[in-house]
């Protein structure tokens, strides 16, 4: 599934921050409800800097792939990343997404799972997970959408909102190639 019309994904890059910023202060109702509490710095410029700067420092190290979404009208949408990256017998990693409100309903999340799925065979990872809290329903239609196999319950996974929340946990498996890729 390509990316709806007018939309596209790309690497973050640091000059990215204040629009990230931007997108976190007009989403931040919207995205309260599945992230950790945040501190204040984290919705300005200088705190989206920082955890930029943190997770870039992840990525040099082949720990971290960080992505934008960029709407028709050239503002960033959307963040999405593989984390977790585990080399090794593994070759896996963890993605994760979010969409601007304005923006839901339109396609661009799955198409943002099938980009990062892409993205994870580039890296030459062979499987992705994703777990979504278990009232986040649409989230986990967009998973089942892009070929993610339900295979598990984490109860008090992360502590999110307030509370220790139970998640549903996916998984895809991108190839079944050997490691060392004969």
């Amino acid at each position: 599934m390509p990316a709806p019309d007018g939309y596209s994904f790309r690497p973050f890059v640091l000059d990215d921050a204040a629009a990230l910023a931007a997108a976190y202060t007009r989403n931040r109702d919207h995205l309260e409800r599945w992230d950790p509490a945040r501190p204040e710095e984290f919705y300005t410029v200088e705190g989206q800097r920082k955890e930029a700067e943190q997770r870039l420092d992840l990525q040099e190290r082949g720990l971290f792939a960080l992505y934008v979404a960029v709407g028709p009208g050239g503002d960033l949408v959307g963040r999405l990343n593989i984390q977790n990256i585990v080399r090794g017998p593994m070759q896996g990693g963890v993605l994760g997404y979010w969409v601007d409100r304005e923006h839901t309903r339109r396609g661009v999340a799955t198409a943002a799972v099938e980009y990062l799925e892409g993205e994870a065979l580039r890296l030459g990872l062979h499987r992705l997970e994703a777990g979504t809290m278990v009232e986040n329903l649409p989230s986990q239609r967009v998973l089942l959408a892009r070929g993610f196999e339900q295979y598990g319950m984490a109860p008090k996974l992360l502590f999110l909102n307030g509370a220790w929340r139970d998640h549903v946990l996916f998984q895809k498996l991108l190839h079944d190639r050997p490691l060392d890729g004969g």
